[in-house]
């Protein structure tokens, strides 16, 4: 097309081109993995790939993954489509493999290469066809001390993993569980921030091809190598810490509420992973990372923090747990702190919902605390959030549907008009408030 413009309609090769890609994109094109270049001018990811076939030392091939990491770096750029669709994850597993057999150092450097060559199911794929796989966690069996290595070893896993369900399951045969836990245990997990990723990538069930995901039993295969204890650990630096966020993200995802069925005893034992995060000290651990962030104004931090600790009081005995340890009066401090981010807010009206589940003594605690005034000042702050108004109805009703006194304090208070403009300004909040005005009593709670 690029051609036809100059040849045909006499444009420069700038113009010919701009008009070339325009045109495709309003016919909804994808131009990914095009190479876009006017005629005459090379394309500097195709000249680095050139460049890696041909024969060169050890220290040209280095310096060249160091320029291709670059130059893919953006993921907006298309360059990584480019490399990918022009050879690049074959090109890089092998050299790889040559870097692994010279006990070359510059095999950091191939791995932090490939790792970003990896975008979607198709280059996922000529991964596992190249054996990606059992060579990655082959270099994580022989290379345990190198944490730059280790480190671009579990970029390449969440890499190819995500989106993957058969690449999540090559993974797991291979045991990458075991080699996870067990390089969490020889090094500090600061040092290598991707391993939380890997972590997250393979228990995330995100491939919509499969009906039925294995990352259930997955998450309970890393709990029994004893994941929940060592992630635990990884966030006792606490906010010193920059991995604080994706291993809180990580540990969220191995802790699922896992019930385990006994035949011989005939009883089923529920939570364990919840339980053995928090005995533990989790529980303690992530409460302080959340006094923390208030003081420090680290939304991010503390967004994190909270939906991990959502996730824990699913467990009917963590729930005393972290309202023994004034979890209650933590989480109202810290919506005190963060009473301008709707985000922050919402994620701990959950954590109170939760804690309040057919829980009347937390309920009438929570109340104590100043849940009901987190609710209303929440509400009249932030109309407009339908995800917070939608979260206020939620606890609004575990706080009342077993303690009627809440009702007239809550009433009295106003809410009743507050839950009735959430029903009315937003659709997605008409069954939670519906159920919220019921719980309290009123009349003509579903009109």
């Amino acid at each position: 097309m690029v051609q036809e413009n100059i040849d045909d309609l006499g444009m420069d090769p700038a113009e010919a081109l701009d008009d070339a890609v325009q045109t495709l994109t309003l016919q909804c094109v994808d131009l990914s993995g095009i190479v876009t270049c006017a005629p005459g001018e090379s394309n500097p990811v195709m000249e680095c790939l050139g460049k890696l076939k041909e024969e060169k030392t050890l220290q040209e091939i280095v310096a060249l993954l160091d320029e291709l990491i670059v130059l893919c770096r953006d993921k907006e750029s298309g360059n990584s489509a480019i490399a990918a669709k022009n050879g690049g994850v074959e090109l890089v597993i092998s050299i790889c493999m040559k870097l692994r057999d010279e006990r070359c150092r510059g095999l950091a450097s191939g791995l932090s290469a490939l790792a970003p060559l990896i975008h979607d199911l198709q280059s996922s794929e000529i991964f596992k066809e190249n054996s990606g796989p059992k060579i990655v966690v082959d270099i994580l069996s022989n290379e345990r001390e190198d944490v730059k290595i280790l480190d671009g070893c579990f970029s390449v896993v969440s890499a190819a993993a995500t989106g993957n369900e058969v690449l999540k399951e090559s993974f797991m045969d291979l045991k990458i569980d075991e080699l996870i836990v067990q390089i969490l245990r020889e090094h500090n997990g600061g040092s290598i921030p991707s391993i939380y990723d890997a972590i997250r990538v393979i228990l995330t069930s995100d491939d919509n091809r499969v009906l039925a995901s294995q990352v259930f039993g997955y998450a309970r295969k890393f709990a029994k190598l004893g994941a929940a204890e060592v992630l635990v650990d990884s966030l006792r630096e606490g906010l010193s810490s920059p991995c604080l966020i994706s291993a809180s993200i990580a540990l969220k995802s191995v802790a699922v509420n896992c019930i385990h069925w006994e035949k011989h005893e005939n009883m089923c034992h529920k939570d364990e992973i919840c339980r053995a995060i928090a005995s533990s000290g989790g529980i303690d651990v992530i409460l302080h990372c959340l006094d923390d962030s208030g003081v420090q104004g680290n939304d991010a931090v503390a967004r994190a923090c909270c939906t991990l600790l959502y996730k824990l009081a699913g467990s009917d005995m963590n729930k005393s747990t972290i309202v023994e340890k004034r979890g209650l009066d933590r989480l109202i401090n810290l919506s005190a702190r963060f009473s301008d981010d709707p985000l922050v807010l919402q994620e701990v009206m959950s954590i109170m919902c939760t804690l309040c589940l057919r829980a009347p003594e937390n309920a009438a605690r929570a109340i104590e605390s100043g849940a009901g005034d987190l609710a209303i000042q929440a509400m009249q702050k932030f109309p407009q959030s339908d995800q917070l108004q939608k979260n206020s109805c939620f606890m609004i009703r575990n706080l009342v549907v077993r303690n009627p006194e809440n009702r007239k304090i809550l009433i009295g208070n106003g809410i009743e008009q507050l839950i009735r403009g959430a029903k009315r300004n937003h659709k997605s909040c008409k069954d939670a408030a519906t159920d919220a005005l019921r719980d309290l009593g009123v009349d003509n709670y579903n009109s």
